[in-house]
């Protein structure tokens, strides 16, 4: 069976003419029609449509309908695109992952086309339909990505610069930072990073700069509770500069007279006292017995009342402490809390990895450290 011809302007323009020359000569509409091989209703529209026009005008004429009905259909599509823009997303779509997301739900929720789907978000289909290299089984990043997941799962508090710092210094890998950074946002295993809040107020003593070893060690308190509901009180102190903890206090209450005797077994060990304590104005540290053993000793800083900020390294290595070890275990005993708590200090020291330090370990940055205290820069009296 033959298919539906497609007549132009030119024919239709010759055949009308020849209908006419049939219909002078007697013929009827019927006999015309089948002479010229069309039904008698396609000659009617024929003659509505183009009756009384010359060949060009005829042209013109179906051009200007062609792309009538051309500009129709781009806005109709138009159209369609920005309301399926809208209900995808707000804003610029962008990066190949995402677009390819927005054409699956065009395509899947709204019923589109690929190839429109793909027009409204700017992707090229062949692009669309080629799979990322990780989802093949050929991915030449398969085991960094299975080995940052296991060390997400075991420190979901770490980000990508900890866990390059793994990868490089305690797995021996010679990696690329900015590639682990790609791997990890592609696995989805970001830590939300909580802006601080800007705080008002300047400190009403001159700083203190630990500018070496054993010059501010940095003291404070903070509390959990067993199973039970008791509390334990937590004391941690660090070395400001080389990022040590040098204190494991885990008990119920902790006296001023207790946190001076602990400090003593401190000194003995690290062969002498820093040449500066600072602390907050806690009544442990406000004691007189921590004020006689510290005078003649060693220098106190107490940062104002209610500015905490001013002894960032100890918050920080609390904040560490809450959410790395706290949080993330209940105590059914003190001593357990004491042993995992203790235990987590000591891994702080031995491997936990500082970008400040050169991605070194608090541990192998003090065994390396030759820096001298200088007192003008500290100001210390």
């Amino acid at each position: 069976m033959a298919g539906r011809k497609r007549h132009s302007a030119e024919d239709i323009v010759r055949k009308l003419r020849r209908a006419d020359e049939l219909a002078a000569a007697g013929k009827t509409g019927e006999e015309i029609a089948a002479e010229l091989e069309v039904s008698a209703a396609t000659l009617y529209n024929w003659r509505r449509a183009y009756g009384g026009m010359d060949t060009d005008a005829a042209k013109e004429l179906k051009e200007l309908r062609e792309q009538n009905a051309r500009l129709k259909r781009l806005l109709a599509e138009a159209e369609l695109v920005k309301d399926a823009l809208r209900e995808v997303a707000k804003g610029k779509i962008l990066g190949p992952a995402a677009k390819r997301r927005a054409v699956v739900m065009l395509t899947t929720t709204l019923g589109m086309s690929e190839r429109l789907a793909c027009t409204a978000v700017g992707l090229a289909r062949s692009t669309h339909r080629r799979l990322p290299l990780s989802q093949t089984p050929v991915d030449p990043d398969a085991e960094t990505r299975a080995w940052l997941r296991s060390y997400a799962t075991k420190h979901p508090c770490h980000g990508f610069r900890r866990a390059w710092a793994a990868l490089r210094y305690d797995e021996r890998r010679e990696v690329n930072k900015k590639k682990i950074h790609r791997l990890w946002r592609e696995e989805g295993l970001q830590v939300k990073v909580r802006s601080p809040r800007k705080r008002a107020g300047v400190s009403s003593i001159p700083p203190i700069e630990a500018d070496a070893p054993k010059v501010v060690w940095a003291i404070d308190f903070q509390f959990d509770s067993t199973v039970d509901g008791k509390a334990i009180k937590i004391a941690s102190m660090v070395d400001e500069h080389t990022r040590e903890s040098l204190l494991n206090m885990v008990e119920r209450s902790i006296t001023g007279k207790e946190l001076v005797d602990e400090l003593e077994k401190v000194f003995a060990v690290a062969g002498g006292p820093p040449k500066v304590l600072r602390m907050d104005n806690g009544p442990e540290f406000i004691s007189q017995a921590l004020q006689q053993f510290c005078d003649g000793k060693l220098g106190t800083s107490y940062i104002p009342p209610g500015t905490p900020w001013n002894n960032g390294h100890i918050e920080s290595f609390n904040n560490r402490l809450r959410k790395e070890c706290l949080n993330r275990n209940h105590w059914n005993t003190l001593f357990e809390a004491r042993v995992v708590i203790g235990d987590f200090k000591e891994e702080h020291n031995h491997r936990h990895r500082h970008s400040s330090l050169g991605y070194l370990t608090p541990a192998e940055y003090a065994a390396a450290c030759r820096c001298t205290h200088t007192p003008v820069a500290c100001e210390i009296n």
